[in-house]
């Protein structure tokens, strides 16, 4: 159906400017949504825990804010037939709320979560479609330049290589966030976004199904995620990444390509660290090229004498008692489809099986308790009383409580690796 070009404008500055804050493409499968706790940051856009809420907004009832709500998307371009036939018989959604507002008070460890990630059924399937696939997979790696491995490895941990995409009607849902959500401006966006692939005509409302959060198809794409990359990769006129694994396995190596992905890079590798190593080094912000890495003493790095000027930062997802990564751009191309390191990790780990490697050598501190989300909001907390500044106590162990607990650790002469550990709080505790 056309439109004027003025109104699409307006409609993807509202999208823009509502989502401008948050950069990744999707909401992950089951398997991935404990990634967050472990890591310490967001799983995704759609199904990120813990995130304050917006401002507070005067609560109208759903229909008095449907009404409101059309007139706003009619002015952004949407035509009153797609609004009016999307929204027909759509009522709140009371599961999605208590999805939307559930804080899960205890997380599987890294180890755990990479054992689901990685069992041998999704190896095995993944293995059997990439020469299922062989042929489209050529084609999109010589269009993108995004391994293949690394595509059916989101594949499969996103929807289960199609078999979980979700059955809630997106409208539905985002609607129901929109209305009463934590993050109703976010959501709204994602839903004007979702008016706009039915006003496309790219899939009818009906068909338009996903997760509880909006997240959508094989690859589960939220909304403005689709509108951007998603791509018609078989030719047959519509970008369905709900029916069609090409389609589906395009858009993810579009999206990772204007990620920043390197063709012929590694995500990374596992290395070992020399003794005396100074772990406040495992740090996101800081990247240093591999030859560095090498002189510090680090080994397991590539023999590639071309790749020394190639900038990386180190990983430790368990702190210095586990293993230890480095991380090249493509890990951090696959960091804004899923901005867990968990995730990426086992991306990463994951298109390796594929090829019969991506075997961790070193051993996980599997004795060791991870806190509970009230422990973590708890360790904030004192660490903010004894003059470490970890940001508003939300238990999300992120930058900032990394840092933070590397103050604390440094003053303790313990090894500073800013990683969250039920001795530290016991420590805390301790204190005065």
């Amino acid at each position: 159906m056309l439109y004027t070009f003025v109104p699409v404008l307006l409609l993807r500055t509202l999208i823009a400017g509502s989502a401008l804050s948050i950069m990744v493409a999707c909401a992950a499968e089951p398997v991935a949504q404990s990634a967050s706790a472990v890591t310490g940051q967001p799983m995704s856009t759609a199904e990120s825990q813990g995130l304050p809420s917006e401002a507070e907004h005067p609560q109208l009832s759903f229909a008095e804010w449907r009404d409101a709500f059309r007139s706003e998307a009619l002015q952004a371009g949407i035509s009153a037939q797609v609004f009016d036939r999307a929204f027909a018989g759509v009522t709140p959604d009371p599961s999605i709320i208590i999805a939307d507002r559930s804080q899960p008070e205890f997380t599987r460890p890294v180890w755990q979560y990479l054992d689901g990630a990685l069992s041998k059924q999704r190896v095995e399937r993944g293995q059997r479609l990439l020469k299922q696939h062989q042929a489209t997979l050529d084609d999109i790696e010589a269009r993108y330049g995004v391994d293949r491995n690394t595509l059916v490895a989101i594949w499969g941990l996103e929807s289960s290589y199609g078999q979980i995409m979700g059955d809630k009607g997106v409208i539905r849902s985002l609607a129901t966030l929109a209305h009463e959500g934590r993050r109703p401006g976010f959501a709204k966006s994602q839903l004007l976004a979702a008016l706009e692939i039915l006003q496309h005509g790219d899939v009818d409302a009906d068909q338009l199904r996903g997760s509880w959060a909006g997240a959508m198809g094989q690859t589960q794409f939220i909304p403005t995620t689709y509108n951007t990359h998603a791509v018609d990769f078989d030719g047959d006129g519509s970008r369905n990444i709900w029916s069609s694994s090409a389609d589906a396995l395009a858009s993810a190596a579009h999206y990772l390509q204007a990620s920043g992905w390197k063709a012929g890079q590694p995500w990374g590798f596992e290395v070992t660290l020399p003794e005396g190593f100074d772990y406040a080094q495992a740090d996101n912000a800081i990247r240093k090229p591999l030859a560095v890495w090498r002189q510090l003493g680090l080994s397991g790095l590539p023999a590639d004498t071309g790749m020394e000027a190639t900038t990386a930062t180190l990983l430790l997802p368990a702190g210095y008692r586990g293993p230890a990564f480095l991380l090249l751009d493509n890990f951090r191309a696959i960091l804004r489809y899923n901005n867990s390191s968990s995730y990426a990790l086992a991306i990463g780990l994951l298109s390796e099986r594929f090829d019969g490697a991506g075997q961790v050598r070193a051993r996980w501190p599997k004795g060791e308790q991870p806190l509970s989300r009230s422990e973590r909001l708890e360790l904030q907390e004192r660490l903010g009383n004894h003059g470490f500044d970890p940001g508003t106590p939300d238990g999300i162990i992120g930058a900032n409580t990394r840092s933070a607990i590397r103050g604390f650790q440094q003053q303790q002469g313990w090894p500073a690796d800013g990683h969250p550990t039920q001795e530290l709080l016991g420590r805390l505790r301790a204190e005065p």
